[in-house]
């Protein structure tokens, strides 16, 4: 092992026998394969010089290692890279530094990193961890890769700790099982974070993926990962602006996460992705995205199994969601979620966004329709937005009292809010023709004999249902007794019915 080091080659001491070379296979591994992890230790911090024309480097390939492999505080400069190895207790490695660190296809006990440092990659791929590993402040120079990783629980029900870990490009966690929280609270990663084809369960506490103000560069995504035939089953993360879902006909694993997750206060730099997301919650769990900052949120899995979705205070430029995926009503909250264009996959109708919306918002708030109306004009779509304000006042007329009730149930009827003018005109016109046969045959006495103009029913029923506009009939009759509470109730409707028409007619010309 030591004339390898120095020759930067590879130290093998797998067996011909291929199921025996599995570190958390049941099979024992002899004295044969067994390394000293103080002598990994001497090596790695009191590194002998490389050959001449070589570069020393510590890899190994089915070691048995035991003992405590103990780098705390070390500067280890050769590179590293440990394949198919198992341990025999923890791996100590806080305030470590590395150029790059390699555990592929390890079994160890636990991975003790707190304030790890590395120039280069840190890469647990394949790896078997019992105990968890902790990660809290740690800071990668370039990638952390932890594909097809299964992690167990610490002491405290962690599986993996790594608060306010920073990596400076991708984060790559695809194909993982983790048993216990997986807490990333306060984390950095510089390009995207990719949880596609994982597997998160807690059952010893509320959340599975704890994450709260996280901040990721461009993705994070929480998607399938194709099996086989995909061109990122590899495990590669997609060119940015590419899909990534797996084509049609591709086997694929789905992200499921049984528990709570939080991304409160994060920051994401291009999209938060759910696509064909599972997600098995208890009644007192939560997916929560208070407060959450993104171009574009895909709300695209499968309806939660219970649990509550939750985004307060979220801020998105684009939501794209199917009606199939939120949640039953009393599940969904929305208030002061904000958002400028909805992109709809599947049947998603304007009746069903409106229920969407009565179904997050158990107490009326006007918020909620304000946001969805803007969202209606900002893509052209004037009449969807008046119909949401619409659902906004009958919803509204529900809180008032009998009285209020009363008048808003003759808005709605007659001129639905002001938001149908059209109503407003045809109203007006039937109101006219009636009018107009009443005051025929209920002439009133006029106001001075000889002084009044000529007589017309038609005009005098006009002239009272636009009294904004003087057409020389209203001021000189004197209408008395039923002629007179006929003339009230025409003014009275007038004003409503010609503002409203008025309202209509002028958005007309500022659209033209």
């Amino acid at each position: 092992m030591w004339q390898a080091f120095r020759n930067g080659s590879t130290y093998d001491l797998r067996t011909p026998h291929a199921a025996r070379n599995d570190p958390a296979g049941p099979y024992a591994w002899g004295p044969d394969r067994s390394v000293r992890a103080r002598v990994i230790a001497l090596l790695l911090l009191t590194s002998p010089p490389a050959l001449p024309g070589r570069v020393s480097a510590l890899k190994l390939n089915g070691a048995h290692i035991t003992g405590t492999l103990k780098l705390a505080g070390g500067e280890i400069q050769p590179y590293v890279e440990l394949r198919n190895c198992r341990f025999e207790q923890e791996i100590q490695l806080p305030e470590a530094h590395f150029t790059t660190l390699r555990l592929v296809g390890c079994a160890i006990p636990r991975v003790e990193a707190a304030r790890l440092q590395t120039q280069g990659d840190l890469h647990l791929p394949r790896c078997v961890v019992e105990g968890g590993i902790r990660l809290t402040d740690a800071h990668i120079g370039t990638d952390l890769l932890l594909n097809q990783l299964v992690v167990r629980p610490d002491r405290s029900g962690r599986s993996i700790s790594a608060d306010g870990l920073t990596v400076a490009q991708d984060l790559q966690a695809e194909m993982i099982e983790a048993v216990g929280e997986v807490s990333l609270r306060g984390a950095q990663v510089g390009v995207s974070l990719s949880l596609r084809g994982s597997r998160l369960r807690n059952p010893y506490g509320a959340r599975a993926l704890n994450a709260p103000q996280l901040t990721v560069g461009r993705s994070f995504y929480l998607t399938p990962l194709g099996l086989a035939g995909s061109p990122f089953s590899s495990g590669s993360t997609p060119p940015y602006g590419m899909s990534d879902t797996p084509t049609r006909g591709t086997p694929v694993q789905h992200f499921r996460c049984e528990g709570g997750i939080r991304l409160d206060d994060g920051r994401f730099g291009d999209v938060i992705d759910f696509d064909q997301a599972r997600l098995v919650m208890a009644d007192d769990q939560e997916l929560s995205l208070r407060r959450v900052q993104a171009p574009e949120l895909r709300f695209l899995g499968e309806r939660p199994e219970g649990g509550r979705v939750i985004l307060s205070g979220a801020r998105v430029v684009n939501l794209v969601d199917m009606s199939t995926s939120w949640p039953a009503a009393g599940d969904l909250t929305i208030a002061g979620f904000s958002y400028e264009c909805l992109i709809p996959r599947g049947h998603f109708p304007l009746t069903r966004r409106l229920d969407w919306v009565a179904a997050a918002t158990p107490e009326y708030a006007p918020e909620p329709y304000e946001v969805l109306a803007q969202a209606m004009r900002g893509s052209g779509e004037d009449a969807d937005a008046r119909q949401v304000q619409l659902a906004k006042q009958r919803r509204r007329r529900e809180t008032l009292p009998l009285a209020g009730k009363l008048w808003g149930y003759l808005q709605d009827w007659t001129v639905a809010y002001g938001y149908r003018p059209g109503r407003a005109a045809v109203w007006m016109a039937v109101l006219w023709a009636v009018g107009s046969v009443y005051f025929a045959q209920h002439r009133p006495d006029p106001m001075k004999t000889g002084e009044g103009p000529h007589w017309n029913a038609a005009l005098y029923t006009l002239d009272l249902l636009v009294p904004v506009v003087d057409l020389g009939q209203d001021g000189y009759w004197n209408p008395h007794g039923a002629a007179q509470w006929a003339a009230v109730l025409m003014i009275s409707l007038g004003w409503i019915l010609a503002t409203t028409v008025a309202a209509g007619a002028s958005r007309l010309l500022r659209r033209q």
